[in-house]
């Protein structure tokens, strides 16, 4: 147990509890379907699937320290919050930053206070000179605060939290790092003329594009490891996928992915670009309620039927062949086979930082609009 109790405004008791043991983390898990309850836009993940994520089984959690920590008022959970510490963030990038993540609050300012102080006394311990959050666990994952787009629930593998999450970070002294953005396209017949035209450029070169091949799926995968630290290399906040995550993160997503909408762009049979589009089956997990059983299995066939949304999670060119017209022609390769799939309607283009020019200019090339924003806190510790 870290820390003595407090007395908030209320003079109600409130302890900062260290998680431990499977009960625990099963309630830090489970506390925001209590917190959300009654909010149909949120998304529970599953319990099963979190209780693994934590584990020594995610190779962040192997090599980096995380701590998750319950608030507790009079017993009862009113929050939850975890330190990250990365040596290799602290390596790659020569900051001194820890971070926070998967952050949930009532909205109560002592309490989220006394969570984010527990982080920096924890983060001061291993020599960090700046909190920074949310990251969970990484920019690699779910990352942000939504600051803007309340009026629609989130698609797969992007943040949602309630409004006043912001009034929270800035009374308890965090302030903007960065902002992330997402696009909403709503999927035409055709590509804007201007896309077609410069794709066909990058063809004249002899870049083609192909499908991932879910029979050597992790071969796959791998190219796309060596595009993504090549092509996000000089990124905010990014961190080069290791083997190990690599593998992990495949395993996560070989159920998801549908070949003809993940697609390889090569040059001279040396892939140079990748694009990824995963179904949103935030529509399948949120009729699931965090539970994997018969019932909720059955409820999952049935409305993994009804997704029509799409998410544009991975996007990039190797640095050395941008602006060859490889990014249009990925876009306009995976738009035909959208519209030959016949079943979705739109895609969220998520998430972009909102100095990414070239990605934004792209977004708003095709007629995506700006829907949503995340933001990224951090303050001086």
């Amino acid at each position: 147990m870290i820390g003595a109790p407090e007395n908030d405004a209320s003079g109600s008791a409130l302890l900062i509890k260290e998680v431990s043991g499977k009960r625990d983390l099963k309630a830090f898990i489970e506390f925001p379907l209590s917190l959300y309850a009654g909010d149909s836009r949120y998304v529970p993940q599953l319990t099963g699937d979190m209780l693994t994520h934590f584990s020594d089984r995610n190779p962040f959690v192997r090599h980096a320290k995380v701590k998750f920590s319950l608030a507790l008022r009079d017993g009862k959970i009113a929050g939850r919050i975890c330190s990250i510490y990365n040596p290799q963030h602290v390596e790659f990038h020569g900051e001194k930053a820890g971070f926070f993540g998967f952050f949930e609050c009532c909205n109560d300012l002592t309490v989220a206070a006394a969570l984010l102080d527990r982080v920096s006394t924890e983060m001061r311990g291993q020599g960090m000179e700046v909190l920074r959050g949310p990251m969970n666990f990484s920019t690699n994952e779910e990352c942000g605060f939504l600051i803007e787009g309340f009026d629609s629930p989130p698609t797969l593998m992007m943040p949602y939290n309630p409004s006043y999450y912001t009034g929270l970070m800035e009374n308890c002294g965090l302030v903007k790092a960065k902002d992330l953005y997402a696009y909403l396209y709503t999927v035409e017949k055709t590509v804007p003329e201007k896309v077609t035209r410069v794709a066909a450029l990058a063809q004249k070169k002899g870049v083609t594009v192909r499908y991932i091949d879910k029979k050597n799926f992790l071969a796959d995968m791998k190219v796309f490891q060596k595009v993504y630290n090549s092509a996000w290399e000089k990124n905010w906040g990014f961190l080069p996928m290791s083997d190990e995550e690599l593998i992990y993160s495949a395993g996560r997503l070989k159920p998801l992915v549908v070949p003809e909408l993940t697609l390889i762009a090569e040059k001279d049979g040396k892939p140079v670009g990748f694009l990824g589009l995963i179904p949103d089956y935030n529509t399948v997990l949120r009729q699931m309620k965090g539970k994997l059983n018969p019932v909720t299995l059955v409820k999952a066939l049935y409305y993994s039927r009804k997704i029509t949304g799409l998410r544009l999670l991975l996007y990039g060119v190797s640095a050395e062949y941008r602006n060859r017209g490889i990014e249009a022609l990925l876009v306009s390769e995976g738009h035909r086979n959208i519209i030959n799939k016949g079943v979705y309607s739109h895609i969220e283009f998520s998430w972009i930082l909102e100095d990414n020019i070239q990605v934004i200019r792209i977004s708003e090339m095709v007629n995506a609009s700006l829907y949503k924003k995340y933001r990224i806190y951090e303050k001086k510790i």
